[in-house]
């Protein structure tokens, strides 16, 4: 019993760093509230020059590609299946991507040189859909499973010494719009802005590429787990964009 209350404890602070990161994110990528964004930099001395701005934010947003995505492919679950329980390995996941995000909050460079502004109700128009980004990426989250996501799930079935049941092929609300819709979230939060920088700018770009290629192997471990079930749902429903915007993928 006492190991199954660590795991809980354990997956209840993975949690806690992870709600920690997801609201810092909000801030940083809006400029709102928090000491350092995007944008704007506590640091009292001069700014990093171009060269190492850019670097440095590559690097930091390699660093959790990187882990987020090797972490996420089932040769890795197998590997580390036998030195970390079942339990414990989601919430592991989603204490080291939550601190990743965390150095790269710490660590980011901003490029402060304007691509574009846009005022009025161009300006409005954008932060709302910044905003509904946000919300639709949240929101994504509890239309299939927000406590299995985020390993807290996994961490009561452990304390109840109940084995953890899989889950089922489901296509609730927004999935049955786009195959994706937590990532579409984050790329209507990270390019609607009415102030777009030179570091916004590379931090949108590095994103969409990399959320691109990580769809691609994860839809090729949902085909490898569902089979033709999943193969009937992504020539029905597109990936990213709505088909009244585009022709499905």
């Amino acid at each position: 019993m006492f190991a199954r209350l660590a795991i809980l404890l354990y997956a209840i602070v993975s949690y806690a760093v992870f709600t920690a990161s997801f609201l810092y994110a909000l801030g940083f990528v809006g400029n709102y509230v928090v000491p350092k964004s995007i944008d704007t930099s506590i640091d009292a001395g001069a700014p990093a020059n171009l060269g190492e701005a850019i670097v440095v934010n590559l690097l930091l947003m390699s660093l959790f590609a990187i882990q987020h995505s090797v972490m996420a492919r089932p040769a890795f679950k197998r590997w580390w299946a036998g030195s970390l329980p079942i339990a414990c390995q989601r919430s592991t996941y989603v204490l080291l991507s939550s601190l990743i995000l965390l150095l790269l909050f710490w660590q980011w460079r901003p490029i402060p040189a304007p691509i574009w502004q846009a005022s009025g109700i161009t300006a409005w128009l954008l932060t709302g859909v910044h905003w509904l980004g946000w919300l639709i990426a949240f929101a994504s989250t509890y239309m299939i499973d927000h406590f299995d996501l985020f390993g807290l799930r996994q961490a009561l079935f452990a304390l109840r010494g109940a084995e953890i049941s899989g889950q089922s092929f489901r296509t609730p609300l927004l999935y049955k719009i786009v195959r994706h819709p937590l990532m579409l979230g984050f790329l209507l939060a990270f390019w609607a802005t009415p102030e777009m920088t030179a570091g916004h700018l590379l931090f949108a770009i590095a994103n969409t590429a990399y959320i691109l290629v990580a769809l691609q192997f994860e839809e090729r471990d949902l085909i490898a787990e569902f089979g033709a079930t999943y193969q009937d749902y992504r020539r029905r429903v597109p990936m990213l964009l709505p088909r009244i915007f585009g022709a499905p993928r």
